[in-house]
């Protein structure tokens, strides 16, 4: 018998294909359609000042190598022919995350594998400036490319930001080439997502987390030895030269972001990692934090927080990090845990709704009270020269669709919301 989720994507796949109609003989039918269609569910463009451009690179092989989706700002006309989900094969990671067939990734890759994000691919870095930079850190389940509102949105506003695919098992899919010759003729080696056993989980979980802030950490220094001119290949072969990134990040404001496990890679990170001077953590998913790390950390740390994912005993976990200038939580109301990830955007209401991909919140509207609070955020503790501060209300909760603090701080969940634990907490 197909499981529950086995429906729920085949009721999805059968909804989009009603929803919109298109040629089966001609995909690029359903991209056109679906453009048009979606209208405010597609994924947004950046608010700020600067067009944005996007790339791939890694660097150095096998499985430690380092993989970024690089967002940036970018000079020249916009052209926004960025690739959402470049490889079939992340589709077939999220089945398996899913616990479904593969069958149900081809089908989802048909559907959303030529999805376009508002970016300019490799375009030229717009050099004469030093930009300040942001390492982010997926959920668990995800990889670099489905956080891209988020990643657009600060480019647009003057960051550069590499979102780093992580190597830990925790990624749907992420691939790496063997060698010299493998990259060069293109064949990948592919990781999908590690099965922990429920016995497993918590040693697991909090080995990932530490290698992820090695990641983070690492990513960090390749883009520092980019910006000292240090010679480095990227062995992706694509056209965005890494040489223009010499003299163009601010060494001094460096940040790290990321949602859900990222979030926890974010906490690990900071206590081990003083180059970070300021961390956001979106949704933190707190299981693998370990509760020694809390005194380690001395860096500014931002929670922000969807209505429905997190315990009580999260939020208890957070406040030990609290403080009244440096440490901050806000809850976005009517918001879930993936309203913070480009999924909400892309699919209807109806099913955005049904698979909890969307909350009571306009997906648009959440994913902005998110980016202004973090930029305000990030102008105070990188010492930036900006006009962010306009959103500082936004850090204190200070809007008719935020709580300062958490939800258990103003009202008692009911039973139905404690228990909408989402999937990592499953996980």
């Amino acid at each position: 018998m197909a499981s529950p989720k086995l429906h729920v994507l085949f009721c999805l796949c059968c909804c989009l294909t009603l929803a919109q109609p298109f040629s089966w003989q001609d995909p690029s039918s359903f991209v056109s359609s679906t453009s048009s269609a979606l209208g405010r569910s597609s994924i947004p463009r950046g608010n700020g000042s600067y067009s944005v451009g996007c790339a791939d690179l890694m660097f150095d092989y096998a499985n430690e190598s380092i993989f970024l989706r690089l967002y940036y700002p970018s000079q020249g006309p916009d052209h926004l022919d960025t690739i959402w989900i470049p490889n079939k094969e992340y589709f077939w990671g999220i089945a398996k995350f899913l616990e479904t067939p593969r069958i149900l990734g081809n089908i989802l890759n048909f559907l959303y594998g030529s999805i376009m994000v508002p970016a300019n691919w490799n375009s030229p870095l717009k050099t004469g400036e030093k930009y300040p930079l942001i390492i982010f850190s997926h959920g668990l389940g995800a990889f670099r490319t489905i956080y891209s509102a988020i990643g657009l949105d600060l480019a647009s506003h003057g960051f550069i930001v590499a979102a780093v695919e992580h190597r830990d098992g925790s990624a749907s899919a992420t691939y790496y080439f063997e060698d010299q010759l493998a990259a060069e003729k293109k064949t990948k080696s592919w990781l999908y997502l590690k099965t922990v056993k429920r016995d497993e989980a918590e040693r697991v979980r909090k080995e990932q987390v530490q290698q992820r802030a090695k990641d983070c950490s690492q990513a960090l220094s390749v883009i520092l030895d980019l910006d000292l001119g240090k010679p480095m290949k990227n062995i992706l072969g694509m056209e965005f030269d890494v040489e223009q990134l010499k003299g163009s990040v601010d060494r001094k404001r460096v940040a790290i972001m990321g949602h859900s496990f990222g979030g926890a890679t974010v906490i690990q990170a900071l206590s081990g990692e003083q180059r970070f001077r300021c961390g956001v953590a979106l949704d933190a998913w707190m299981f693998p934090v370990r509760d020694e790390v809390y005194a380690s950390i001395s860096q500014p740390l931002f929670f922000i927080n969807s209505a429905s994912f997190q315990s009580l005993g999260d939020i208890t976990k957070m406040k030990k990090y609290w403080q009244p200038d440096g440490r901050k939580m806000i809850t976005i109301k009517g918001s879930v845990h993936q309203n913070f990830a480009d999924f909400t955007f892309v699919t209807s209401d109806v099913i955005g709704h049904k698979l909890t991909l969307k909350g009571d919140i306009d997906s648009t509207v959440a994913i902005g009270l998110s980016n202004k609070a973090s930029l305000a955020f990030l102008q105070k503790h990188l010492g930036l020269h900006k006009d962010f501060d306009q959103w500082d209300p936004l850090v204190e909760g200070e809007n008719e669709n935020l709580i300062p603090g958490s939800s258990f701080d103003v009202v008692t969940q009911s039973p139905a919301l404690q228990n909408s634990s989402g999937l990592h907490r499953q996980k």
